[in-house]
Order: C-alpha cells, then sequence, then structure tokens
C-alpha cells in the first residue's frame, strides 16, 4: 500500500510540473523551465504478466531543448531492488517514447538519499552496460525556507522543503513559513498545497504542529485538517463540558441521595427513639403504679388498723391517709396506727 508521504513526495511535480526545473538548481544540474507539461500513464507493464508502475511520469517540453520524460519516484526506505526497477523504467520509456528520460527519486532521510544517489550498473564491473545514477531530492540539498516571504515566491517548492524535511528540525520553522504565505493565497492555490503538506507529514509529530498552523492561520476555507483539528477541539471541549456537568449532576444527585437518606434515617432513628422512650417511660410509669400501687396498699393497711382498734376515722384523717403516696411516711403512720389512742395523733412526729 502506497503511503500518503509517498504519494505526496510524487504527486506535487504532476500539480506542479514546472517544479522540476526549479528543483534541479539544488540537485547541480541546470534543466530549463518546460513551456508544456503532459501527464503520462503511469502503468509501464509489458505483454508478459510482469507489472511495473512508476509513481508520477510527465512529458515535459521546453523552448530551446525540445521534449523530454520526467519518472517521478518517491522512496521511504532503502529496497534493494529498486534500482533494477529504476533501470527497468527508464530503458522502457526511452524505448517507447524514444524520448531522451530523467528519473527524480524523492526522499525524506539522509540515509534513503544517500543510497538512492548512488550509481548503479547491470553490467560486470569492468562492462558498466547501463548505469542508473538519479537525481535525488531531500533533506540533503532541498533549501530550508523559513522565511515567509520566500515561501511566498515559491509555495510550491516551499511544500516540497516541508515534505522532504518532515523528519528534520528545521521542519517546524518551515511549516510556519508556510503557512504564512499561505495567507494570502486563494483558496485554489493553498487547498491542495495544504493537502500535499499533510500528506507529506504522515503520522510525524510535524502533523499535529501543520493541522493547528491550517486551522488558525487558514481557517479562510475548510479543508479535511481544519475539520480534524475542529473535531477534535469540540470532542475535547465536549468532554470538558461532559465532566462539568456530570460533576453538577453528581453533586444534585448526591444531595437527593442525601435528603432521601437523611429522611429515612430520621424514621429510623425516630422508630428506634420511640421505641427507647417508649420504654424509659414503661419503666418510669410501670415504677411510678408500682409506687402508687403500694402507697394505697399502705393507706388501706393503716385505715384498717385503725378500724380494727375500734378507733374512729375522721373524713380528713381518711383523705390525708388515702392521698399520701409517700411510702415512707406511710410506713410510719402504719406503725403508729398499731398504738395511738386516737386515728388523728398517727400523723404526730410525721
Amino acid at each position: 500500500m502506497v503511503s500518503p508521504p509517498q504519494e505526496a513526495m510524487h504527486r506535487i511535480f504532476q500539480h506542479d510540473p514546472g517544479l522540476f526545473s526549479r528543483v534541479s538548481r539544488f540537485l547541480g544540474v541546470d534543466i530549463p523551465a518546460p513551456v508544456k507539461a503532459t501527464a503520462l500513464p503511469t502503468d509501464l507493464t509489458e505483454a508478459n504478466p510482469v507489472e511495473r508502475r512508476v509513481d508520477t511520469l510527465l512529458r515535459l517540453e521546453t523552448a530551446d531543448q525540445g521534449s523530454y520524460l520526467l519518472a517521478v519516484e518517491a522512496q521511504g526506505k532503502k529496497h534493494p531492488d529498486k534500482p533494477a526497477s529504476w533501470a527497468y523504467y527508464t530503458a522502457y520509456l526511452w524505448t517507447k517514447y524514444r524520448l531522451p528520460t530523467a528519473l527524480l527519486v524523492v526522499c525524506q532521510d539522509h540515509a534513503t538519499a544517500t543510497w538512492a544517489q548512488q550509481p548503479v550498473s547491470c553490467g560486470p564491473p569492468q562492462l558498466p552496460t547501463l548505469t542508473v545514477q538519479p537525481l535525488v531530492a531531500g533533506p540533503h540539498n532541498m533549501p530550508v525556507i523559513t522565511d515567509p516571504e520566500e515561501a511566498r515566491a515559491d509555495l510550491v517548492l516551499a511544500s516540497l522543503a516541508a515534505i522532504t524535511h518532515a523528519a528534520e528540525p528545521d521542519v517546524d520553522a518551515i511549516l510556519k513559513a508556510l503557512s504564512t504565505a499561505l495567507r494570502d493565497a486563494p483558496e485554489d492555490v493553498a487547498k491542495p498545497l495544504v493537502e500535499f503538506t499533510a500528506q507529506g507529514l504522515a503520522k510525524r509529530p510535524a502533523k499535529n504542529l501543520w493541522r493547528n498552523l491550517v486551522a488558525v492561520d487558514l481557517s479562510f476555507y475548510k479543508s479535511y485538517l481544519a475539520e480534524e483539528v475542529r473535531d477534535e477541539v469540540r470532542a475535547a471541549v465536549r468532554d470538558e463540558v461532559r465532566n462539568e456537568v456530570r460533576d453538577e449532576v453528581r453533586d444534585e444527585v448526591r444531595d437527593e441521595v442525601r435528603d432521601e437518606v437523611r429522611d429515612e434515617v430520621r424514621d429510623e432513628v425516630r422508630d428506634e427513639v420511640r421505641d427507647e422512650v417508649r420504654d424509659e417511660v414503661r419503666d418510669e410509669v410501670r415504677g411510678e403504679v408500682r409506687d402508687e400501687a403500694r402507697a394505697e396498699s399502705r393507706a388501706e393497711d393503716i385505715l384498717l388498723i385503725l378500724e380494727q382498734r375500734g378507733l374512729g376515722i375522721s373524713e380528713d384523717v381518711r383523705s390525708r391517709i388515702t392521698h399520701c403516696t409517700d411510702p415512707e411516711l406511710l410506713r410510719h403512720w402504719l406503725a403508729r396506727a398499731v398504738t395511738v389512742p386516737k386515728a388523728e395523733e398517727v400523723f404526730e412526729d410525721a
């Protein structure tokens, strides 16, 4: 499966075929700018079942040096079979179109770039029948464009610079310059470059910076990058609000439950206290009733003794004895009732 960075590294030349001429000066060659460019089929398959496809194939026409073919390959890492494929591409294209064929390999790391630009011969060392030595664009020779004015002068080159330096420390400064320069560009110019740059950055940390820059600096148009950032921010805000609401609802529910529990506990405690108080009151009342019963019994005993002795009992004496509730006093009267000559004398020395 072709990765987004590989797509961006070669498709940007389809987007702007004149980019190769501008890039060539950084590669140590002088390629005239094309006056016309035609995208050709990338399928290099022959009648046999071996399928071969080049990433991007352009026919470029110049004013002074005629036409030539440009095959662009995006190379993400070293691959021992690639030089043979490149030799096949160039030989096949030269045979099919009878035009000079240039091969440009675009890389994103120094090791792959160094490997890709080494000449490879298909013949013995003493007979280099066909030698392939592609032009290589990568972080080792692509410009580091950190000035917005320089980026504005060639937006496509600045985008390629960001793509080829995607893993380099300078990429943040390049992206900031590019996003600043794209502010003044029409949407139809800015949009594809934003997408190419995003594809080229893939999942590298710089992708997050680019998305943020797009969302802020280039918010005048709706790209999928801006929508991604907005969706992420919306999701983050939603989570934040959700947590806040969750806390509020939790507090509300806690208060409701606390009130419910308080009512339940109040009922439980009321029942417990009622039982405790009932037992206490029952004991108190039982004691009072017992004392009252004892007092009544003693009062009856006093009156009975006085009556048995034949002493006259006035209503005042009877009332005073029957209304007395003091057990000790009644006990004292009971003892006197046995010996006093008159009922009224029961109360003396009381």
